[in-house]
């Protein structure tokens, strides 16, 4: 009999997708599934959720919620991680605090200070929850979906030898997307993806062994494609590959789409993830707000649904059962994954599944442009996984003042008075800094008529300045 914990269990969209899915998953008819959070209240309507299907469907798992980590977690066989640490409360510094400076976010969460701010408040807790695994069940495999994935993921691996693989369902929605822009089924398409979380490329499309990539730039030309992804389009057409996230997403990555009014009436006009401002801020207010008014699980119907494209039960199922199952899945590059990225970053590649665990592909080198785009996110996520780890404010500075769309809209200055800013709305939620937070710069004021001291010339200069000399004598 099996044993899953979801970690963050109260979410009411997240978890009743992983819940339905598990509910139907080849090899845990008899398993039980443990939901924690750190309140009942929510926990207890989606396992009522749960328990209506599970009665309506005649099934034999046995689910039950606690607030206990250690005891939801102990002889468990997988460990599922979906929580929020700040919840709502926490995002809206993510957002507002930066648009304040001018920093103009679509989601705020896993790239850009949002990001970097997110992960030093998830870090910590994925390191005791890793702790508590080790004692309690030390061959359990953690299935992380936790953002910001890439930089949790570097702190996850920082902090325990606990199993790990972080989860995403970029890949999936994207093949959804190019069959439809290529007129096939997404099933008749072999594909190679590869690169970080939400920067993963494709980096080979064949249906029937046939390269279909030039049907699919093709069409990306048309107006009417290149309408409904602009950013995602314009860096396949600049770079020449396409990728795993929506223009909302991407554009948030780069430097280019989101530094100025002009930019964002340009690339990011549509809504939603289409690259509107504020867009998944905005959304989960209104999920959060809807769910307090209405308790919209107990009217459900307790009919299972299709099971999704999520990876997670498939995962599950392919280690109970031994049946093979491919994935793009998050996990270090320690044993280089992907040659040309830091071996010490968190990439995203093709993952089979089988009863004797995980086994990751080698993909080798990159495309350098491909490599490049994602090193300057590498830089980001590394940076602020050693600040969760340390405890470093300095570091965390360092993390956003590097970040791509970070630098290209703010100065220095303006980037760290942003962090300090951040530090003081969200310290409740950075035990780890103790209070601290970067020590504020200012401006060093010139006064009219200053001669600056002399310096010694450098022996090249100093050569070039007496020819300069002689030619003007």
């Amino acid at each position: 009999m099996s044993k899953i914990a979801i970690i963050g269990a109260g979410s009411m969209v997240f978890s009743t997708t992983l819940l339905n899915d598990i509910l139907q998953t080849p090899g845990l008819e008899d398993a039980t599934v443990v939901l924690m959070g750190p309140t009942m209240s929510k926990l207890k309507k989606v396992e009522d959720y749960t328990n209506k299907i599970i009665k309506k469907n005649n099934l034999s798992i046995q689910i039950f919620s606690t607030t206990d980590r250690r005891e939801a977690i102990k002889d468990a066989d997988f460990v599922i991680a979906t929580f929020q640490i700040g919840g709502m409360e926490a995002y809206k510094y993510d957002y507002e605090i930066p648009m304040k400076y001018g920093l103009d976010q679509c989601l705020g969460q896993c790239v850009g200070p949002g990001g970097v701010f997110r992960g030093m408040r998830s870090i910590p807790v994925l390191a005791e929850l890793m702790h508590d695994m080790e004692e309690l069940c030390p061959d359990a495999l953690l299935l992380n979906y936790v953002n910001p994935m890439a930089a949790c993921c570097i702190g996850m691996s920082k902090s325990s030898n606990i199993k790990f693989v972080g989860l995403c369902h970029g890949v999936q929605t994207t093949m959804d997307l190019i069959a439809g822009y290529v007129d096939s089924k997404k099933e008749d398409i072999d594909f190679l993806a590869a690169g970080i979380n939400h920067m993963a490329w494709f980096l080979k499309l064949e249906k029937n062994g046939k390269d279909i990539y030039p049907l699919f730039r093709d069409n990306i030309e048309k107006p009417e494609y290149y309408i409904n992804d602009k950013v995602r389009i314009e860096v396949a057409r600049y770079f020449g590959y396409f990728m795993t996230e929506s223009t909302g997403h991407l554009s948030e990555y780069l430097y280019w789409f989101r530094k100025n009014k002009e930019a964002l009436d340009t690339y990011c006009d549509q809504p939603a993830f289409g690259g509107e401002t504020g867009a998944y801020y905005k959304y989960c207010s209104a999920m959060e707000d809807k769910f307090k008014k209405v308790d919209i699980l107990s009217l459900e119907s307790g009919d299972l649904g299709p099971r999704s494209h999520d990876y997670c039960s498939y995962i599950i199922e392919a280690m109970k059962t031994g049946n093979t199952f491919r994935l793009n899945g998050n996990i270090m590059n320690n044993e280089g994954f992907i040659a040309n990225l830091p071996k010490e970053c968190c990439v995203e590649v093709p993952i089979f599944v089988d009863k004797m665990g995980l086994h990751p592909a080698h993909v080798g080198n990159l495309p350098q442009q491909l490599a490049a785009l994602n090193q300057a996110n590498v830089t980001v996520q590394l940076l602020a996984a050693q600040a969760a780890v340390t405890g470093d404010p300095e570091l965390a500075f360092a993390a956003c003042a590097m970040d791509p769309l970070t630098s290209a809209v703010l100065s220095l200055k303006e980037t760290r008075d942003m962090v300090i800013e951040l530090f003081e709305a969200e310290a409740k939620w950075l035990p780890q800094f103790k209070g601290s937070k970067p020590k504020k710069i200012e401006i060093i004021n010139i006064p009219e008529n200053t001669v600056g001291v002399e310096v010694p010339l450098d022996p090249a200069l100093a050569v070039a300045n007496r020819f300069g000399k002689l030619a003007k004598d």
